[in-house]
Order: structure tokens, then sequence, then C-alpha cells
């Protein structure tokens, strides 16, 4: 494997040929937990190929490293901040910025391998959460179908109570899901939803209100997938640790772009941030670390 390095940044560049994983932490004398019950003996190790399965369990309940080919892009996720939470935003775009055509469609600007990255990021968190436009325009599942793992909670931000019983993220499954809404919007939900009423401003719910009240509900692992409405305003809030942007090899041309931020007068009041790159096969990862700048949260301000 060739790594080049400069500063805040680290580029690997893996062979297809798998290689033997070096070590694997185990539970004493238990093994490893998958993360479904199944657990492996000190005699099982797996190699590359197979070594994501015991992931999603390391992550959440060891200290010990992760398989090395996992350790650089999951390991930071795993240690909470000082108020308990780890939040990480992910995009996937084109080269030209773009999260879709001009006519909104997007399935799927990224191939299997920045699919794979998405669901992997499921699998390690406590909940997956979505603006309700994104639940409406693409109907996601949020569910880990591509890599082994369990399913995360899934959360929609729904200030107004507009997505109906029948979204797909709404399925019987046994995980939890929670709807964020504004006080004083009336639900038609089945009972079995959780609605969460917050505050709201003529800007809508505030970010770290909804993060705060995730946490005030054991969620404290929490992935902010979609849309880039969302990502922007979480990111503008300063309510990420993480940024995972992958890069895939098109070029869409006019679209919808990546992000929707406030602009800025000169380049050097750009946010800037230690970044790392990883190569997914044909696309491109870049990790960057907002740890240094995401604000604490307490307490959400819930309504009665």
């Amino acid at each position: 494997m060739a790594t080049y390095a400069c500063k805040h940044i680290r580029i690997k560049l893996c062979p297809s040929k798998s290689r033997a994983v070096e070590s694997i932490p185990f539970v004493p004398n238990r093994g490893i937990d998958d993360g479904n019950g199944h657990r492996t003996g000190p005699d099982d190790a797996p190699d590359d190929a197979d070594s994501w399965k015991y992931v999603p369990s390391l992550v959440r309940n060891s200290v010990a490293p992760l398989p090395p080919m996992w350790e650089e892009i999951f390991g930071p996720l795993r240690g909470p901040a000082a108020d308990g939470l780890v939040v990480v935003g992910q995009i996937g775009q084109s080269l030209d910025g773009r999260v879709a055509t001009s006519s909104g469609h997007s399935h799927y600007i990224n191939g299997p391998s920045g699919l794979a990255h998405l669901h992997r990021l499921r699998a390690i968190v406590d909940a997956v959460v979505v603006g309700v436009g994104t639940a409406f325009a693409d109907d996601p599942q949020l569910t880990v179908r591509r890599v082994p793992g369990p399913n995360p909670a899934r959360v929609v931000i729904d200030p107004r109570g507009r997505l109906p019983a029948s979204a797909r993220m709404f399925a019987q499954d046994g995980v939890r899901r929670l709807v964020i809404t504004a006080s004083g919007t009336q639900s038609m939900l089945p009972a079995e939803i959780e609605i969460v009423r917050l505050q709201a401003s003529q800007q809508g719910i505030a970010s770290a209100d909804i993060l705060s009240a995730l946490s005030d509900r054991g969620l404290r692992r929490i992935l902010i997938e979609g849309g880039a409405e969302t990502v922007s305003r979480f990111l503008a809030a300063g309510c990420l640790d993480r940024l995972h942007i992958v890069v895939a090899p098109i070029i869409i041309g006019t679209g919808r772009p990546s992000f929707n931020l406030a602009p800025v007068e000169r380049v050097q009041d750009a946010l800037r941030a230690p970044m790392r790159v990883h190569q997914l096969d044909g696309e491109v990862l870049f990790d960057c670390d907002l740890s240094a700048q995401r604000k604490r949260f307490g307490s959400a301000k819930t309504s009665t």
C-alpha cells in the first residue's frame, strides 16, 4: 500500500488484493460480537475483506483499536466529546459539487463504494437524520443493506408534520422512528412513532436543539445524512464533529449544489479544517475534522 502525506492530508492508495489484518482485538474469553449476536473465537481472525462485520460492535463496546483498514476512517467516530455526542455529516457529490441534477435526480451519483461507505456510517451510529425534503424526494429506507451491521434509529426533521405514515423510513421493522417537529404541530402518525416537539423560529428548528433532544433520548452517535440543505444547516451552526464528502468521478454541470451556506467576502474567511483523503475504489472520501469548532450542547427546549 502506498501512502502520500502532506500537512493535514493523507492519501492512501490500496491495492485491490486483500492483505491479512495484523491483529484483531478480542473481548477476553468472549471473542468479537459482530453486532448481530454472533461471536467468533480468537482463532477466527478475519482478513480485510471480512473484517468490517466486527467494526459496529467494536465502535460501540470496546476501547481496543479497530481492524487496521478501518481505524483511520472510523476510529475518530468512536469517542464522544465532552457533551457525550459524536455528530458526523455526510454528502455524496459529483466532481463539480452537485448532489442532484437540475430536475432533482440523484440516484445514484455515487457508485457502489461510495454507497457502501454511507451504509457503514449508518451501521456505527445510533441515529440517522434526514430533512423532510429528502424524505419526500427520495423516500429513503435509511437501513443498512450493503454491509453487515445493525440498523440505526431513523429520524426526520419535519417542522409542519407533513410526512405520511406510508413513508418507507416509518416501516415497522423493530427500529426506533422519530419525528422532530415544531411545538403545537398535530400528528396523525401511529403511536409507536416518537414525536419530538421543539420550539421553532422563522428559520426552523435549531440544529443544537435537535441534537440535545436526541441525546436526551439516548441517541449519542448521530449521522446527519441529508439532504444538502439539512447538512448545511448543521455545518453552519457548528454542530458537526466530522464531515465526510464522497466525490464521484462525474461532472453534472448545472444542478443542485452540495452546500447552501452564507457567503464570505474573502477567501481568508473561508472555513478551513484538518482533513484526510481516502480512496474508495473509483471515488474519493474527504474526511474533514470539525471537532475543534463544534459547539457543546445542553438539554433541548422541548414543548409540553
